[in-house]
């Protein structure tokens, strides 16, 4: 597959050339395309080779990917072939690339496969982020099963309390003298506390 751009500035006949393979493997029902290299031609010679790698798909599909590119910093798909030529001198990167080599109809791409990993780092990141979610709501779920009603019992007893001998005289007919070694105490007849069992 070439595309030609003619002469571009001091560039006589540029053209980029996709070499296409396709290939049968016995267990997969359908055949597949791959990229196997891209060269860059002008002034009528190969002036650089790229050994594409992963760039695949199934012959009735395209391929599709956001960046295809030599720079490691589009995960270097485009390899130079060899570190003797030209190669090492170009910098090629493709936009929202898209290709597909065989079963065109009608002049459309087929359904696109994309280069997207299915476990890319926002991938992972959002089936952590997944995972605590569950642990929190397992958690919850856990702590709401096992709460106990609030069934409150009452039980109220006397309550003996004693304190020092008070000089208020009004209190007397609720006070009751209790002898003890040598010190006068008072006993409430009426105190009363209550316990609470929950």
């Amino acid at each position: 597959l070439s595309l030609k751009f003619g002469d571009i500035g001091n560039l006589k006949g540029l053209v980029i050339r996709f070499l296409l393979t396709t290939s049968y493997y016995e267990l997969s029902v359908p055949n597949w395309f791959s990229l196997h290299r891209l060269q860059l031609l002008y002034n009528h010679s190969i002036q650089a080779t790229f050994n594409a790698t992963r760039i695949y798909a199934p012959a009735s599909y395209s391929y599709h990917c956001e960046h295809v590119s030599s720079l490691q910093r589009y995960d270097a798909l485009l390899i130079p072939s060899s570190a003797n030529d030209l190669s090492k001198l170009w910098e090629v990167t493709f936009t929202d690339f898209q290709i597909q080599g065989f079963n065109i109809q009608e002049g459309h791409f087929a359904y696109a496969k994309d280069c997207a990993s299915f476990f890319s780092p926002a991938i992972l990141m959002g089936l952590v982020m997944s995972l605590i979610l569950l642990l929190v709501l397992a958690y919850a779920l856990h702590m709401l099963i096992h709460l106990k009603s609030l069934d409150r019992h009452y039980e109220c007893k006397a309550s003996p309390a004693y304190f020092a001998q008070m000089k208020d005289n009004d209190m007397g007919d609720e006070k009751e003298p209790l002898r003890s070694s040598g010190n006068e105490s008072y006993e409430l007849r009426n105190q009363e506390f209550c316990k609470i069992y929950i």
